[in-house]
């Protein structure tokens, strides 16, 4: 399986140093928001008067086995979910970038409050990916301990997350220790009543909490200006804190990004929102069809800004990276996919009637009636399918 977009011609490889130095070239000039960006779709280094990120060849590549990875783990989750493993799965194709960038940015003591997607995040807060697929089986509520890596379950509910981060960056404040909070949440998030609570009381007590949205475009099939008549990172003025619109394809912009609004948030200079403006290639999750409501020609003007493609052209026209190095990436890809399979087929299979056992504390009539229910609607089958197997003659 291919783990990464390939162009159609490879770019030369050019000799040079080990550490390449970036060429100014000042920011696009066009009637869009100023976007902070270090890697053009091209793979051409550019500097930033504000950002910057000086990063060894070793962890270019490791960035690029970051994203490469993450990509083909979610594409084995999406496949599971196809083949009936997996009850639903929100693929997180297109923005990697946006997730290892921020995620990288993280000290290990700091603290990341996600929605759904964030498999990328998890993967750099080294939360096992087979651990995220539990839930999405049914089998448990979270398959990981938050408190080992920092790394709050998963939250399905739309934008409540932030409220939690934000409360949490509170106590972190009041303790006074020296660390920062982050708080994952999509442009449809953005829309949430909770969402603008956390950015008010944020504010008002200068927590320390990097509000992380990823603009993928599209809230399900909402696009963002049905969300929005301003840029989403704008809003930040409103409530009295910064907000910066990053290039959420660019992973090294993503990683300078954050990590400064990170420092900013642990020096007791209170919130920042970030907005990566990236593109969810994909579905909003496998119960959706995006055909219905997008334009192929926007998805594949997106395509030629892949994230993962980006950083390989750089990785390859900087001699940073060889043949070898990808040839063992791959390799490496496959067996992350048999593993993720494995272990998600020896999964048992989830209890459906557990849904009914927590309802109440004490149980209660119109529970009882419906588990009823829904068991003689399960026999149904059993003994459809008993009839079918019974059937005169034939093997």
């Amino acid at each position: 399986m291919t783990v990464e977009s390939t162009a159609a011609r490879k770019p030369r490889r050019t000799s040079g140093t080990k550490r390449a130095s970036a060429k100014r070239t000042p920011q696009p000039k066009t009637s869009e928001p100023p976007l902070v960006q270090l890697l053009t779709p091209e793979g051409e280094r550019v500097e930033h008067p504000d950002y910057a990120v000086d990063l060894t060849p070793e962890e270019l590549r490791g960035l690029y086995r970051d994203m490469v990875l993450t990509r083909r783990f979610d594409a084995e989750a999406t496949a599971l979910q196809r083949q009936g493993e997996l009850g639903l799965w929100a693929s997180l194709l297109g923005q990697e970038a946006a997730q290892i960038g921020s995620g990288r940015a993280l000290r290990d003591d700091d603290y990341v409050f996600p929605t759904y997607r964030e498999h990328g995040v998890a993967w750099c807060r080294g939360v096992d990916p087979t651990n995220l697929l539990g839930m999405f089986r049914g089998v448990n509520h979270g398959g990981w301990d938050p408190a080992t890596n920092n790394f709050h379950l998963y939250t399905i509910v739309i934008g409540s997350q932030t409220l939690h981060a934000t409360g949490y960056a509170m106590g972190v404040a009041k303790d006074g220790a020296d660390s920062a909070v982050i708080a994952y949440f999509g442009d449809g998030a953005s829309s949430q009543g909770d969402v603008a609570e956390s950015f008010t009381f944020s504010a008002v007590y200068n927590a320390p909490v990097v509000f992380f949205c990823q603009n993928n475009q599209w809230a399900i099939s909402e696009p963002t200006e049905k969300q929005t008549r301003v840029p989403l990172y704008q809003r930040a003025q409103g409530f009295g804190f910064p907000g910066v619109r990053v290039d959420g394809n660019d992973v090294l912009a993503c990683l300078a990004v954050t990590r400064s609004a990170l420092e900013r948030a642990r020096r007791g200079e209170g919130p920042t929102l970030v907005e990566a403006f990236t593109y969810r290639m994909g579905a909003h999750t496998t119960s959706d069809d995006p055909t219905k409501y997008r334009a192929d020609e926007e998805t594949e003007s997106w395509q030629a800004k892949d994230p993962i493609l980006r950083l390989r052209r750089y990785l390859e026209r900087q001699g940073l990276a060889d043949e070898a190095f990808f040839t063992a990436l791959e390799e490496e890809s496959e067996t992350l996919g048999k593993r993720v399979r494995d272990v998600v087929r020896a999964m048992p299979q989830p209890d459906s009637l557990a849904i009914f056992d927590h309802v109440y504390a004490d149980g209660h009539a119109l529970v009882d009636e419906e588990r009823a229910q829904f068991t003689a609607y399960q026999a149904s089958f059993e003994d459809a399918a008993g009839e079918g197997n019974g059937s005169e003659g034939g093997n």
